[in-house]
């Protein structure tokens, strides 16, 4: 068996920057333990999996695929740089025609809208709810959002952003902090500074030591969670986001009035193969 394979750097349009997901076009589903070693190999945050669910297996010409994310560890119920990383692979590389294709997934169906060289995906929003304050500490609010499991921490506005890109995060402690299942993600947030270029309403860094992943450079499911936040806080439906991992990466988010989220991004595909099984 011949699987293609494309490895799509996402929320970027430079190679090295922003996310990357391996992207696997299927002719048909394999079984679980083989996904699971995929990802396994591939050791990036996400591999994703797409297959036709017309019998044609038609990447050209369909509209409507299956998606499943997978990290090294486990499956996940949402991921978005990697949705983005498989739209554009439909769109750049299989040249389909449909000026916009949707995916079966965990998280219901997801749409991506291709335009120019944005990408524009209409993703569920994923209000959280706030748990406690932290008194002096350098945290200004807590919240978690039950639905996606991911524990968001605001820092105090006193902090710089300088703060957040340094911080270091013990991944193995941070794993260890909670065995209850309630987390399985750590958001670190922080209010941008919109007057200055490129003016970012927020900053943010994610950590999933708990799915296999130390830290996700750029992500789409967490700003669910970011975009929710941050649209209550700054009084804004449309804002600008930086993800301030290492790589870093930009997102732009708009909240809409049927609740739910445009994700936009762009990408650059680094690299195209075939896995032999």
């Amino acid at each position: 068996m011949e699987i293609p394979i494309f490895i799509v750097d996402a929320f970027t349009n430079l190679p090295f920057k922003g996310n990357p997901a391996a992207v696997c076009l299927l002719k048909h589903e394999l079984r679980d333990e083989l996904y699971q070693k995929i990802a396994a190999e591939m050791n990036l945050s996400e591999t994703v999996f797409i297959t036709t669910v017309k019998p044609s297996e038609d990447f050209t010409k369909d509209s409507r695929f299956r998606l499943r994310w997978f990290t090294p560890t486990t499956e996940v119920n949402l991921c978005g740089h990697a949705t983005l990383a498989s739209a554009a692979v439909l769109f750049k590389h299989k040249q389909n025609v449909n000026s916009a294709v949707a995916f079966e997934t965990r998280s219901g169906d997801l749409s991506v809208v291709q335009e120019g060289e944005d990408l524009v995906m209409d993703f569920p929003l994923n209000p959280p709810t706030k748990k406690a304050s932290v008194g002096d500490h350098p945290v200004q609010d807590v919240y978690l959002s039950s639905n996606t499991k991911k524990l968001l921490l605001r820092l105090a506005d006193t902090c710089d952003r300088s703060v957040l890109s340094s911080l270091k995060v013990n991944p193995e402690a941070l794993r260890s902090s909670d065995q209850s299942g309630q987390v399985k993600g750590l958001i670190i947030t922080m209010k941008g500074s919109p007057d200055c270029q490129p003016g970012y309403d927020f900053y943010s860094r994610y950590f999933a030591p708990w799915n296999g992943i130390p830290e996700d450079p750029v992500t789409g499911s967490a700003h669910t969670v970011l975009a929710s936040y941050w649209s209550k806080e700054l009084g804004k439906k449309k804002m600008l986001a930086f993800q301030c991992s290492e790589r870093g990466g930009e997102l732009q988010l708009e909240v809409r009035e049927d609740g739910r989220l445009n994700i936009t991004g762009k990408s650059v595909t680094v690299l195209q193969g075939t896995i032999t099984l």
